[in-house]
């Protein structure tokens, strides 16, 4: 891929695409604008988080019954926060959150827009110093406007999205977002503080020689899962030789890595979680989104992923995402 060296930042990025469309408001620029000062603030404290206490357990559990780190409620607080005060959203979904949160206030009920997002995905990984990542969704209210958002607003199918990304805080902080225009990816500046375009266009190469998995629950994954497995260290036809097995347990990392450079990722169910443990809605719908964009497939194993009729907030499903023809050859395996 070509790295685009024009110095362009988010805010001019945004500015000139809503240029071509004499109609926009700017409502949606405006929410990716805050999107990235809150991940400008996530990227602070985790590049400090050893100096202060900030790492470890906070304590308690979140609604998925997961431990909750203390960066895990910062980043919340600082995503909910700027969404809170500005003007392009009507209220958020979060990992962290029992419940959806309607911001139900004069601007914000005239807001065109929701967001659900896992605030930083890969926590687990934060005490040992793994690149972690912000995921988030962006749709278009289907309630009346005027009035304050409601449920319907956020269990909407992935294909109505209009905006997905993902922040990947890692040797740099990058910002990675698609549109139905295209996927563009942003990294920090710290120099400046400024998210500048440097991977314009992003296409997920069609063939790739990496698959993703957690071969530790190999025996709990359907036979299905085990044999493409087995596929994969073998003789394929795409590459000639087997694909090379990179797994770092943080799935902005994975995917982001597989998004570049080609591959498949795989979170299977197993027998003891047959729905899987990733969240439909604010981590696979946004990434299926994005790589979909790019040309890549998403699905659950049997359906695209962004076709499911969601039922609540915090869905799980398997996930199964990458390059089309390592996305063929997983379907094709019997």
């Amino acid at each position: 891929m070509l790295i685009n060296r024009k110095i362009q930042t988010l805010d001019e990025f945004t500015i000139q695409q809503m240029r071509d469309f004499p109609n926009a408001t700017g409502e949606l620029s405006g929410l990716l604008r805050d999107i990235g000062l809150a991940a400008k603030r996530v990227h602070v404290e985790v590049n400090k988080a050893g100096l202060i206490d900030i790492l470890g357990d906070a304590g308690t559990m979140n609604v998925q019954g997961e431990e909750v780190k203390k960066l895990d409620i910062f980043a919340n607080n600082q995503f909910m926060g700027v969404l809170r005060h500005g003007i392009s959203c009507a209220g958020i979904g979060s990992e962290e959150m029992d419940d959806i949160v309607v911001f139900d206030d004069d601007i914000s009920n005239q807001s065109k827009y929701v967001c659900l997002f896992d605030p930083l995905d890969g926590s687990s990984n934060i005490d040992v110093n793994v690149s972690i990542g912000t995921i988030f969704s962006v749709f278009r209210r289907v309630s009346e406007l005027g009035k304050p958002a409601t449920a319907a607003d956020f269990l909407q199918q992935g294909i109505k999205q209009v905006a997905a990304g993902y922040i990947i805080y890692g040797s740099s902080t990058m910002l990675v977002y698609a549109t139905r225009r295209g996927a563009n990816g942003f990294t920090l500046d710290q120099a400046v503080g400024e998210f500048t375009l440097s991977h314009p266009d992003i296409k997920c190469p069609e063939v790739g020689k990496i698959y993703s998995v957690n071969h530790g629950n190999f025996f709990q994954y359907e036979e299905k899962v085990q044999r493409y497995i087995h596929q994969c260290q073998k003789k394929t036809k795409a590459t000639g030789g087997p694909y090379t097995q990179r797994y770092i347990g943080s799935m902005v990392a994975d995917v982001h890595r597989n998004l570049i450079k080609g591959g498949i990722f795989m979170y299977p169910g197993t027998t003891e979680k047959p729905n899987g443990k990733l969240r439909l809605l604010y981590e696979c719908n946004p990434f299926a989104f994005i790589v979909e964009i790019a040309g890549g497939i998403a699905t659950d194993g049997k359906q695209r992923i962004l076709e499911i009729q969601p039922k609540e907030v915090h869905e799980r499903t398997p996930f199964f995402i990458g390059s089309k023809s390592m996305m063929e050859e997983f379907e094709q395996t019997k």
